[in-house]
Parts: C-alpha cells; structure tokens; sequence
C-alpha cells in the first residue's frame, strides 16, 4: 500500500471508512459526532464514490430514533447501512439496535463516545452512552487515537458483514473526535481489495425482496422466543475470531497490527492496568517511564469489547501479575462495581490476581 499521510480528526477518519463501506446513511447531527454526517452528505453531495463506485445515498431524518428506524428498514432491504451518532442520540436508537442484532443486520454505528445527561447535562466524553448499548447484542469495538479510528473502522464493517453481527466502533468525543493527527489514510483501492464480496452476497438473500416473500419476524409465546434467543449464540462465539481474521489482513497492508486484547510494558510485569480508549497512550507512556526506572508494570488495551473474549484477555496477562487495575470511564450507581471491571473479574476468576476498579475516572471530560 502507497503510503498516503494526512493531518485529519478522528471524525474524518471514521467517515472516510464509512463512506466506503456504505451504500445509505441515515444521519441527525449531535455533538461531537456532527461532523461525521456532516461529511457524508457533503461528499454526497459531490458526487464522491464509495468503493462500489456509487454516491452514498443520505438521508437526515428529524431525529436520532428516526435515523435508527431509517437504518432498520435500509438494512432489511439489503443496503449497506451506517449512521453516526453519541451520547442521547444513542439512547434513542437502543430500541432499533435490540432489532438490528436479533435481525442479524450487519449495520456499523460511529459512536464518538460522551457522557449522558445525569444530574447535568455535558458535551464531553466519557463511556456512559456505549456501556448503556452493552446488551443491544451490537459488538463494541473501541479506538484509542485517529489512526486506531481509521484502522479499526475498517476491521468493524468487515467483521460486521462475516460474521452477521452489527459493529457499534466507538471513540472518545472530542478526545479523539475532534483531535487533528497526521496519520496514514488507507486508500479506497486498499479498502476495496480487503472487501469480501461473497459476504454481501449472502447479506442480499436474506434481504426483503418481493419477488421471494417471506415472514419477517412477529409475536412468539415463551418457548419459542427463549429458542430464537439461544439460536445466536454460536454467532457471537465466532466473531471474536472473526475480528481478530480481519485485524490480520489489515496488518498485512497496513504494517499496524492490533489484537482483541494487546499489551504493553514489562514481559515480567507485577501490575497492569485495563483501559480502553484514549486513556490507554497516556498509561502506555507513563508505563514506558515506569519501567525505564526500574519497575515492572503492563498495560493491555482493550479493542474488542463485546463479545468479550476471556480467553483472549487471559492470553495476554502475563503470569507475573499479581495485581490488576481496571480503569471504567462511566459510573452505574448503586452496582458492584463499573462493567469493564466486573467483566475482567469475570474472565480472570480463578487466577491468584488482585483486581480492583478505579470507579468513573474521565467522566464528562477530555
């Protein structure tokens, strides 16, 4: 791949992909997303071509649950489907995203990450609105800076695709929405390369087609219903794999390899910290001080966040590890504690490892 470097925000980076990868998107603006609808219909509105040498069709819709619904039906009638959107606007697609899953839509939502309206209302980030989406049956892939944004948008629309599951790609708004790096833009001749045509293909014939009716969905009774929902399970079994395939044949072109789990720091490391985010390169250089001066401390990343994969995570923790450290940027008051923590709990439980939570650092913050 022709190296292409370019000063962008993070914003430009996900829509970039998007627009690739897309044939309709369904957009409402809300900060600090704006901008990514902003410039798909604005390169709509050029003419710019996706990588099926078609201009994305974008529609505004008067509000983010009609933009979700608009994602719905584009999805059901076999169309390749994004939106953007954070924080409230998330909340009202949540009930489009439990359909989109249990539809097996492969949809890819941009979620520039910021806080939800609590006691005051805030414009800036943190994980509240994605950890509220963390039962919708999307996968959450998460991006630390403008060149993860690129790169890991994306591995979200070719694992969505494969794997029949909708990819929620978030990042820290503003953070990493709105700051300006020079990183290297992948081309849309590489992006056609890594697609996968015969994936769209079987997306199509289970689309709404009139010429080949079928029921879709309705009412069930309990024993039916509970059937349907195990029916899924074995294709949220398979996507961390999935994911993991394309973050491979991204490497190859690329030269940037990432895992579900990747860490960082000493191989003989007696703590580590879990982040995932942008928190993660301010850890990572205070990690590279640390053990330059003597200590053995890690970091791992988390990039894919659901499904969640213990296996993975297990895999990179070193067995020197005596104590864990899991920074949750979010707060659900009254629980035991925040999600990424309860989850690691979870997936190291057996393991002689002191593991603590650090509790809603970042909040509604940059």
């Amino acid at each position: 791949m022709a190296s292409n470097f370019k000063a962008i925000d993070g914003n430009t980076a996900a829509t970039h992909v998007a627009y690739a990868y897309s044939e309709v998107a369904a957009i409402y603006p809300i900060t600090p997303s704006s901008s990514m609808g902003e410039m798909a219909d604005e390169w709509a509105a050029q003419g710019r071509k996706n990588i099926f040498g078609q201009t994305v069709e974008v529609v505004e819709m008067e509000s983010e649950a009609g933009a979700a619904g608009a994602v719905h039906g584009s999805l059901s009638a076999g169309c390749l489907t994004t939106t953007f959107t954070a924080s409230q606007g998330l909340m009202l697609m949540l009930p489009n995203m439990h359909k989109i899953a249990g539809e097996m839509l492969p949809a890819v939502f941009h979620v520039s990450a910021r806080s939800l309206a609590c006691q005051s209302l805030s414009i800036f980030g943190d994980h509240s609105d994605v950890m509220a989406a963390r039962n919708t049956g999307f996968a959450l892939m998460a991006s630390g800076s403008v060149q993860e944004i690129m790169d890991l948008a994306i591995v979200s629309h070719l694992s969505a695709l494969k794997s029949k599951i909708p990819f929620l790609h978030f990042f820290d708004g503003f953070r990493t929405s709105s700051e300006v790096q020079k990183i290297e833009v992948v081309p849309y001749e590489t992006l056609s390369e890594l697609f996968e045509p015969q994936y769209l293909e079987d997306f199509r014939k289970r689309a709404l087609n009139p010429e080949k009716p079928m029921m879709k969905v309705g009412a069930q009774n309990p024993d039916v219903y509970f059937q349907g929902r195990e029916t899924v399970n074995k294709y949220y079994a398979a996507a961390p794999e999935i994911v993991q395939e394309y973050m491979d044949k991204v490497a190859k072109v690329t030269g940037r390899q990432y895992h579900l789990f990747d860490y960082f720091g000493s191989p003989e490391a007696d703590r580590v910290i879990v982040i995932m985010g942008s928190g993660a390169e301010t850890v990572e250089e205070t990690i590279d001080y640390l053990n330059r001066h003597g200590y053995k401390v890690g970091l791992v990343k988390v990039r894919l966040y659901r499904p969640f994969s213990a296996e993975a995570l297990k895999a990179v923790i070193p067995s020197s590890v005596k104590k864990i450290a899991v920074l949750d940027r979010t707060k659900e008051p009254g629980s035991l504690g925040e999600p990424l923590y309860l989850d690691v709990v979870a997936a190291l439980s057996g393991r002689n490892i002191q593991i603590i939570g650090g509790s809603g650092y970042g909040q509604g913050g940059l």
